[in-house]
């Protein structure tokens, strides 16, 4: 929620920034770049960004604690009279110590400690000087002290403040006295114009928004139990405000979407069809909640309405198999079919699956990846180009420019949420646009064994190694997954290399036992090494695999039983929900593994015990939801746009909704409004809510 806003566009209901000052030259008369100032650091350029800097947390200095009544551990303002200032110790650790009384509280004394400071101050803490001061109280060695509080000179009658005192996001360079003036000079010189009509406002029992955010940023002391729970109704303004702006780039780009076309792709009804065929080759048949998923897909296709749908399923759901009918619909009816995937294994594990699949039925298949020869590569551009390959597979080399497809009529991103949205803009533009639709697979295949979870501790490391020798001495394998590839200077976690030749050693030929070959995998290794190992795993002639994080999507072996995951609470529950989904994939019974090193913060502690507890990846990522806070909406995160500041995916449900249902009534009722209430909000996040 603190992230630092970029925006270059002033609030279009505001009055314009001021112009920007000449650039300065040096003595060979060049211009030199203009330095940037200290709110452009922030990333504050108008006076609608300073506006909604909202403040991290406030200070109350609304009233004053006497010196004997303090107690350890608060967070007081008091008032004193200096009685000593000296310089104690030497360079790189001197410190200034100020000694504080109150005739009128006693004997009381509280000293402030001071490890930065300038020679000035302590010409200005001189005996009998009257302060004011906020910080933290501490029992230290010689009584009470503050460490660092903030302080001003004071006369005996100074008044105190009537509002709380906010605390800002900042930098190294901008005080907060700084960035206080300039918040309070936007207000001041904003022409405010509320963008949302007042029967909204009444309807959802909203304020207006100049008073919301001047009370944000010097609210009553009342005000602040509702502020740091958040429900204040100026905070709910501007959690609905945000809201609101995407929920209206949303429906604009929806609606914008529905007049474009897209090649009709309807579906075949002949028996001899391609997707006809490529059911009777695929030796499974496919569950209802699959076939439903491939219905809806299927209707879309034929529609001259573009499509854009989401298809959600839990791991091993089989996503793969629906994506592959809806590929051959749309080769079927004479146009190329892309997928993308994020990693060159899962590219390759689905290339090699489709290619498996589709190739026997007559359909050509290319694949595209940065490891390729140039002479591989000149090829499938060529056969790409010319439409003789009507499927397309690979990673993000498949939206490079160089890439021409003959005709391009259905693209598949798979685990679209590792890319950004540059790249997912980047595939719409070679001929597709779409809205957001989902399709659920929201069950299983029969012949899933659900995975057991079990937490570990570190300690019973050697225990675990033991019980991994005796599974793969069986013929049974398994993943050891570590969070680095190699040791690092600043994090004390298991690495990848490391491990690898610990278990090496651990799993050597033993007595009575067969040797375990183990194998190594990470992101580092080249395409050719990471496929041989991959192959080498899969034939069953690698009996335990160490793997970093590259192995958490599309890795698919069924005898692989047993995960184990090295500093599992160093990972996110999504994350260690993919992993998890790598075994289970055969009939024997599997096992997940989540070794951790103490001590625990409390919501690593939930996030792995909520990975013990649950087993359906919906309901974990809600519980992922719950723990992380605000969430990025769309990917946004990854082009630098910022998602959500200010609402609560997890807390804002009726703010959601109100906002939903609002942004439908004043793009019929109110263009202009919501043109602006988008504008001011999202700038120039604007036009990528539309991907």
């Amino acid at each position: 929620m603190t992230a630092a806003r970029k925006s270059s566009q002033q609030d279009p209901t505001a009055d314009p920034p001021q112009r920007a000052s000449a650039p300065r030259k040096d003595p060979a008369g060049k211009a030199k770049p203009a330095r940037p100032t200290p709110l452009a650091r922030l990333g504050l350029h108008t006076d609608w960004d300073l506006a909604l800097h909202l403040p991290l947390r406030y200070d109350d200095e609304t009233r004053l604690t006497p010196l004997d009544a303090l107690r350890d551990g608060e967070l007081v303002t008091t008032d004193a009279v200096v009685t000593q200032a000296q310089v104690q110790g030497r360079a790189p650790r001197r410190q200034l110590l100020v000694r504080l009384q109150d005739p009128e509280a006693g004997d009381a004394v509280l000293t402030l400690r001071l490890f930065h400071f300038y020679p000035n101050q302590l010409k200005t803490l001189q005996p009998g000087v009257r302060l004011r001061v906020h910080g933290q109280v501490r029992q230290g060695l010689f009584g009470w002290e503050m460490v660092h509080p903030t302080w001003k000179l004071v006369d005996a009658n100074a008044p105190l403040p009537n509002t709380l005192t906010p605390v800002y996001p900042t930098t190294a360079g901008v005080p907060q006295s700084y960035l206080r003036k300039a918040v309070a000079g936007a207000l001041e010189r904003l022409v405010w114009r509320d963008t949302v009509p007042q029967e909204e406002l009444t309807r959802h029992h909203l304020p207006d928004l100049p008073s919301s955010l001047r009370t944000l940023h010097a609210p009553p002391a009342a005000a602040l139990p509702a502020l740091e729970a958040g429900t204040h109704p100026a905070q709910r303004r501007l959690k609905f405000d945000e809201l609101l702006a995407q929920q209206l780039a949303q429906q604009q780009a929806r609606a914008q979407r529905q007049r474009w076309k897209a090649p009709m792709l309807p579906a075949a009804p002949e028996a001899h069809s391609l997707p006809a065929q490529l059911r009777a080759a695929i030796p499974f048949i496919l569950t209802a909640a699959q076939e439903r998923c491939v219905a809806e897909i299927a209707a879309d296709l034929a529609q001259t309405a573009p499509m854009h749908r989401l298809l959600q399923g839990d791991v091993g759901s089989g996503k793969t198999v629906v994506a592959a009918l809806a590929a051959a619909q749309a080769v079927a009816a004479g146009w190329q079919c892309a997928l993308m995937a994020p990693t060159e294994i899962l590219a390759a594990q689905h290339a090699r699956k489709l290619a498996d699949w589709l190739e026997p039925l007559g359909v050509g298949v290319a694949w595209l990846s940065g490891s390729q020869t140039k002479k591989e590569r000149e090829a499938a551009l060529q056969r790409v180009a010319s439409g003789e390959a009507q499927l397309v597979l690979g990673t993000h080399a498949v939206i490079q420019a160089q890439v021409r497809f003959a005709r391009l009529g259905l693209a598949i991103v798979d685990e679209q949420h590792r890319f950004g949205v540059a790249q997912r803009l980047a595939l719409r533009d070679r001929a597709l646009f779409g809205d957001l639709d989902a399709s659920t697979i929201d069950v299983l295949p029969p012949g899933r064994t659900p995975v057991r979870t079990s937490v570990v501790s570190a300690d019973r490391r050697g225990e675990l190694i033991a019980r991994v020798g005796a599974m793969t001495a069986q013929g049974r394998q398994a993943y050891w997954v570590c969070p680095l590839v190699e040791e690092s200077e600043t994090l004390d976690l298991q690495n990848a290399v490391a491990t690898h030749a610990e278990l090496s050693a651990a799993l050597a030929t033993r007595p009575g036992q067969r040797a375990v070959q183990v194998g190594l995998l990470h992101g580092r290794m080249k395409a050719q090494e990471k496929r041989a190992t991959m192959q080498a795993f899969s034939a069953g002639e690698i009996g335990l695999l160490v793997a970093t994080t590259v192995i958490e999507v599309g890795v698919d072996v069924p005898n692989a039983s047993l995960m184990v995951i090295e500093h599992a609470e160093r990972f996110g529950l999504s994350q260690l929900h993919q992993l998890r989904g790598r075994v289970g994939r055969g009939a024997a019974q599997s096992d997940c593994v989540l070794l951790f090193t103490s001590p625990l913060s409390p919501t690593a502690r939930q996030r792995l015990g909520a990975m013990r507890e649950l087993t359906d990846g919906f309901a974990l990522a809600q519980k992922d939801l719950e723990l992380r806070g605000p969430g990025e909406l769309l990917g946004l995160r990854q082009s630098g746009v910022p998602g959500l500041r200010y609402a609560d995916l997890a807390q804002d449900i009726d703010l959601l909704e109100a906002a939903r249902d609002t942004a439908q009534r004043l793009l019929v009722a109110a263009p202009e409004a919501a043109r602006q209430h988008a504008a001011r909000w999202l700038g120039e996040g604007f036009d990528w809510l539309s991907a």
